[in-house]
């Protein structure tokens, strides 16, 4: 298997990931490589872990209504009518992740349509603040450890 695979450590994980041979073999395109963004990810993949795998679930999504652009770290539907957006709350200032949870409010207004947001976090007093964020909009906050 080491001809098909590279890896390296980042904190107590190994993280794997296919060489140009393992791509070559199943035939992906997609070149993965070591990135300063990888807890991101990794904190990305643990909360689609533990919801289960969810089958619509798709990665790094633009939503727009008119003037409102942003990108969801990921989308999936909890309902065959209701999606949920996926924030995942590594580094960025949480300036940043309420000018985000605005522009949610906003979408929803201008659409009307029924939607949640799922905050995935490492530290409980970020679970705090960005539960205050979320006051009475539809979804959830989660901590790594939580999710463990």
């Amino acid at each position: 298997m080491q001809e098909y695979l590279c890896s390296f450590r980042h904190e107590v994980q190994k993280v794997y990931y296919l060489s140009k041979s393992g791509r070559e073999r199943v035939k992906c395109d997609v070149v993965r490589a070591k990135t300063g963004n990888i807890q991101h990810f990794l904190l990305r993949n643990q909360l689609w872990i533990y919801l289960r795998t969810p089958r619509d679930w798709k990665n790094e999504i633009k939503v727009q209504v008119k003037d409102i652009s942003l990108v969801a770290d990921a989308m999936f539907y909890v309902t065959k009518e209701i999606m949920a957006f996926v924030e995942v709350d590594v580094s960025q200032p949480m300036k940043t992740n309420r000018i985000k949870m605005e522009k949610y409010r906003k979408i929803k207004e201008m659409t009307g349509n029924e939607f949640h947001v799922v905050w995935v976090t490492e530290l409980e007093s970020r679970r705090i603040k960005l539960k205050e964020l979320m006051k009475d909009f539809p979804g959830r906050v989660y901590t790594l450890n939580e999710i463990k």
